[in-house]
């Protein structure tokens, strides 16, 4: 068998190992109803999740490796399992053999970035270089099988570049952190993030057209696929950033600013699109209502480093109010299609995640906290799946299969500039939360009255 051949092909097993459909009604594969659960749109979730999460985590560790940081092993850890769960996606189909030399491989392209990292470190240019040669002939190889493996349905000269694109992301988040450049540093790790849901995109689509009986024939690249990607895109990058602000808090670190200015820029993302729907008004209402989500977490965070306990509940109070409103008028919004309680219980859990990770990291437990990490970045791919369903079930014509879904045309992905994210925002602000947000407003004018 040529391993690297089914090194490609392996990510299909993903769709039985890493499901993360929370709360979903499942459809019939053969239906002509728009869904997000087919296999094909599993495997391009699943990928978006791993392949997301890989640029997250190595960021994060080459920052920590910079710094010395007392939680660099944890960070390198929770790398090294993000790469066992391909790992043992591949082994489960291919067996032990395929399994191991994809293991090799991919901790080999790892090496390279930590490479970078202790050569920046020792101020040892010429090790520098010989790092970013070795990840320069990674990407030419791993172009090239990529192309023979996918029957050239993915070309190599594209993918170079997607992988190069790649490379220099995460190089430049490193070296402007290095630099102390901080605004510019977190603006690389968006990209990054952004880019690897490129990479899904067209990685799944070219697997699952090369082997649609495994996929039974069903398209990764749908409109319904596209919002459950695109949702599952922003809702991880807000855990993400999230859990990097939180304890940059905690720590006074000097990039904090930075990580809350990101974290406010993936908000605005969503402002943005809301303001291009319903206008300047309910832009600014949806933006407050999350803005104080958000709020509440920091209030968790400024009450831990005062150690007052009063406060900290009071911020988990605030916490568990906005779960059941929210979640009451999304399940109204959607029209039972999203149900409320099954949304009240997955948006407990995000809370129960964050919270958990500030802790366990306040506490110096690193491996804890870093495991607690992947778990909230991971649930919410199934907040994304639970929602997008919802959101397909109840508007069906909006997502009809024969509406056009745009390809990266390199291969393996474009640049992120949120096109994407403003087309998933656009319907869910048409389907969903115009009523959330009508919602919003009525209530803060009430409150404004009464005053």
């Amino acid at each position: 068998m040529n391993w690297k051949k089914t090194l490609v092909i392996a990510p299909l097993s993903a769709t039985l190992l890493f499901s993360s459909s929370v709360g979903v009604v499942s459809a019939e594969e053969t239906t002509d109803k728009p869904t997000v659960e087919t296999a094909a749109v599993d495997l391009r979730a699943d990928l978006g999740h791993l392949l997301s999460e890989h640029a997250f985590l190595a960021i994060e560790a080459m920052r920590n490796g910079a710094a010395q940081s007392e939680d660099f092993d944890a960070s390198v850890s929770a790398l090294e399992s993000n790469t066992e769960d391909l790992t043992a996606a591949i082994a489960s189909v291919y067996g032990d053999d395929a399994g191991e030399s994809f293991q090799t491989m991919w901790s080999d392209h790892i090496g390279y970035f930590v490479d970078y990292v202790k050569a920046t470190g020792e101020q040892d240019e010429e090790a520098k270089q010989a790092a970013l040669d070795e990840l320069s002939q990674y990407k030419e190889d791993f172009s090239k099988f990529l192309e023979e493996a996918t029957g050239e349905r993915l070309e190599a000269g594209s993918l170079a570049e997607g992988l190069q694109m790649h490379v220099n992301q995460l190089i430049g988040a490193f070296d402007s952190y290095v630099q102390k450049n901080y605004q510019t540093a977190y603006e690389h790790e968006r990209e990054a993030i952004g880019h690897m849901h490129m990479v899904a995109k067209g990685l799944s689509s070219a697997i699952t057209d090369q082997f649609p009986e495994d996929f039974n024939n069903t398209k990764a690249v749908t409109p319904a696929g596209d919002l459950r990607a695109d949702l599952g895109h922003l809702l991880s990058e807000h855990t993400g950033l999230a859990v990097v602000a939180m304890q940059n808090g905690a720590d006074g670190a000097p990039d904090f600013e930075a990580a809350a200015n990101v974290l406010n820029a993936n908000t605005q993302d969503l402002s943005k699109a809301i303001t291009s729907v319903y206008g300047e008004e309910a832009g600014k209402a949806f933006e407050e209502m999350w803005s104080e989500h958000i709020g509440y977490f920091v209030d968790y965070v400024n009450a831990t480093a005062e150690e007052d306990e009063e406060a900290k509940q009071e911020a988990l109070d605030n916490l568990a109010m906005y779960k059941e409103e929210f979640s009451s008028f999304m399940a109204e919004a959607t029209e039972g299609n999203v149900p409320a309680d099954a949304l009240a219980e997955g948006l407990q859990m995000h809370a129960d995640q964050l919270i958990a990770a500030f802790d366990a990291y306040a506490e110096g437990n690193y491996n804890e906290a870093f495991t607690k990490a992947r778990e909230a970045y991971g649930h919410m791919y199934g907040a994304a799946a639970q929602l997008s369903s919802g959101i397909v079930m109840q508007h069906p014509d909006k997502f009809a299969q024969e509406m056009p879904s745009e390809m990266p045309n390199t291969g393996l992905g474009a640049p992120e500039d949120q096109s994407s994210t403003m087309a998933w925002a656009w319907i869910v602000g048409a389907s969903v939360l115009g009523a959330a947000i009508l919602f919003v407003i009525r209530k803060m004018k009430l409150n404004n009255e009464r005053k």
